[in-house]
């Protein structure tokens, strides 16, 4: 696997590996990988002739007050986990490349980054866009994988590429892939890392509060009732506060106070300083 920290290098390497007409899948992430990352790549090796994944902490993403220096960062460790899976190019930029002196330009998508994490964190998904954004012209993959625990985001990243006319990847070659769980069901993240035992046995709660107010909906409970019981059920558990939990329109991301047989519960709370999301389908 060869690593490109400068831009010209990372285009060298991205042309050669196009001679033949092979094609490119994009893994982006910010490292700290694990098995959920892994089974992007996992997916993007069936789907096009080389991987490509990169590895950014982009701070642009990344509000006042928020865990930007404390965000793990390990990329030997990383490096080996991805050259293992089958990775050929490893894009790790330095912060320069990405944001050179002077830079000035920023996207924003609005609709769908708005409420949930965009409520929450003001300007998060504009960073999002924006570093997506250039990764794709940087890279210019055929396809580009992401994880579903960070709906919202894909969605913003489908309606930043269908917007700005794409090609590569085109918006129908942006692929979801779903939620990887740890044996209790709560969702891989980096973040798990900052919990402690007991904290980590806590949040196990997340999946299960969510498991039981969608069997409630779908029994045709009313929705605002359930929603309040599910943050009952977190605090108890030894959560913190409770950013959000709602039902929203799986694609639109629109508010709904009844299941309209696309919806997706969206839950999003903190822990000993720790903030984890997650979403599961209203089914």
């Amino acid at each position: 696997m060869q690593t490109a920290r400068e831009l010209e290098v990372l285009r060298n390497e991205v042309k050669a590996l196009r001679q033949g007409g092979r094609t490119i899948a994009l893994v982006p992430t910010m490292g700290a990988l694990h098995d959920g990352h892994l089974t992007l790549v996992r997916r993007a090796r069936e789907a096009a002739d080389h991987v490509v994944a990169s590895i950014f902490v982009n701070p642009r993403q990344f509000g006042a007050g928020e865990d930007l220096d404390a965000y793990p960062r390990q990329l030997a460790r990383d490096s080996e986990l991805l050259e293992a899976e089958g990775v050929v190019l490893l894009w790790a930029p330095v912060p320069e490349a990405m944001y050179p002196a002077g830079y000035a330009t920023n996207i924003s998508v609005a609709g769908v980054s708005e409420g949930l994490c965009g409520g929450n964190r003001p300007g998060h998904f504009d960073g999002v866009a924006t570093v997506v954004c250039k990764l794709f012209n940087q890279v210019m993959p055929d396809v580009a994988f992401f994880g579903e625990k960070d709906w919202q985001q894909l969605a913003v990243i489908r309606r930043m590429a269908r917007d700005l006319d794409l090609t590569l990847p085109h918006v129908d070659n942006i692929r979801g892939v779903p939620i990887v769980r740890e044996a209790d069901g709560l969702a891989m993240s980096s973040r798990n890392a900052y919990l402690s035992a007991e904290q980590r046995s806590q949040a196990a709660a997340i999946p299960q509060a969510m498991r039981e107010a969608i069997a409630a909906v779908v029994s045709g409970q009313a929705v605002e009732n359930e929603l309040v019981a599910l943050s009952a059920k977190l605090l108890e558990a030894g959560f913190d506060s409770i950013d959000y939990a709602e039902v929203r329109d799986a694609d639109s991301l629109v508010l709904l106070d009844a299941d309209n047989g696309n919806a997706r519960l969206f839950v999003a709370a903190r822990i000993g300083g720790t903030r984890l999301i997650d979403n599961m389908a209203v089914a």
